[in-house]
């Protein structure tokens, strides 16, 4: 009798998406699930928030916006729900919503998740709590006004990371295409400025065509975040560019 094949599974998050997905689906039936970044940078709140913020405009009003990047998961971190004048925000209260509460147009409302669901993994919170809460809020299901015994409203200024830049000069994402994508908006550049990494300076460019195949070049990328290309070649090798890298604003 021949032995079975050994199945061999290669670890990675559709394991855990897809489990978190099976929630949504259940629990909101008939409502649109879109992946936005699942595959943000590892436990790298900081890096996330800035993407969120940059990457959430573009999406229809009252979209609810499940943000699990969530290293202390278990620990003494919050599970929060965030209300701005478009969307709702769910996830842990690290940090991921502050570029967000920062540059709201108008006020935000925030509470503190007190609801549990009866079974509850110590270490996967995305599918167990954050999740059904969210289906919850896309069902129409929340208390728009105050709270009650499933959400306590709070000021914002609980989830606050005041010590944050409003912009940060960092490599937060880069894509398979090797395109590194900073946390600093296009607009925090002045007239003859651009980036540098590694010591390097960066020509500034409108898109790839302005510059020869195997230029390195950065520009404003179509959510307004300055990233860093290499025409048909890939800019995260060009200077051992990986995220958390730091990026300066240098002169021309």
């Amino acid at each position: 009798m021949r032995d079975r094949p050994v199945q061999r599974f290669r670890p990675g998050r559709p394991l855990y998406i897809g489990q978190v997905k099976a929630v949504l689906y259940k629990d909101a039936p008939g409502v649109p699930v879109v992946d936005l970044f699942s595959d943000a940078p590892t436990c790298d709140p900081k890096a996330s928030a800035y993407l969120l913020a940059a990457y959430s405009s573009g999406f229809p009003e009252n979209c609810v916006f499940l943000s699990v990047v969530d290293p202390g998961v278990g620990g003494n971190r919050s599970p929060v729900v965030l209300r701005t004048a478009d969307h709702w925000f769910v996830g842990p209260d690290n940090g991921l919503f502050e570029p967000l509460i920062r540059r709201a147009s108008a006020s935000v409302s925030t509470w503190i998740i007190r609801w549990r669901p009866k079974k509850l993994s110590e270490t996967f919170h995305g599918r167990d709590l954050f999740a059904p809460v969210a289906a919850r809020i896309a069902r129409g299901d929340f208390p728009r006004q105050g709270g009650n015994k499933d959400f306590e409203s709070v000021s914002p200024e609980v989830l606050r990371r005041q010590d944050w830049p409003d912009d940060l000069a960092e490599i937060v994402y880069i894509d398979h295409f090797g395109n590194t994508i900073t946390g600093l908006r296009s607009s925090t550049l002045q007239r003859g400025q651009t980036l540098a990494v590694n010591g390097k300076t960066i020509l500034l460019a409108k898109t790839f065509t302005s510059v020869a195949p195997g230029d390195m070049f950065c520009y404003e990328n179509s959510n307004g975040l300055m990233e860093i290309a290499v025409n048909k070649g890939r800019g995260s090798d060009v200077v051992g560019i990986e995220v958390g890298a730091a990026v300066e604003i240098a002169e021309l």
